[in-house]
């Protein structure tokens, strides 16, 4: 995992996604999901620590909690889970709840829907 500032993940956003603005998290597979139980390194996962931290403050999260959900939301991408439907979005947010919840995190979709 990298943590890096909002310039420099813009342009990693815009250079591999044609968008150049900071996002909170991108991550890069080394692997094809299908290959990830076999991989030395499965790939890296990016921090945009500022958007990090606004969000975390206007959300009203801990940043170590919201770190956290985005460490597991971007290593769950590494295993080929995504979120481009609702059906996929479903399952991701279910798989994050369960593993955070065993990293003493609480839900992140439940704080969302009381803000």
């Amino acid at each position: 995992m990298t943590l890096s500032d909002d310039a420099r993940v813009a342009e990693l956003n815009g250079e591999w996604r044609d968008k150049p603005t900071p996002t909170n998290v991108l991550t890069f597979p080394a692997v094809e999901p299908d290959e990830t139980a076999d991989a030395p390194m499965l790939g890296d996962v990016i921090l945009a620590f500022e958007t990090v931290e606004r969000e975390a403050r206007e959300e009203g999260k801990s940043l170590s909690d919201h770190v956290s959900h985005l460490v597991v939301h971007g290593v769950l991408h590494l295993f080929g889970h995504d979120h481009l439907d609702d059906d996929e979005a479903e399952e991701m947010e279910a798989l994050e709840t369960r593993a955070l919840a065993r990293l003493g995190v609480p839900d992140p979709y439940a704080l969302d829907a009381l803000t």
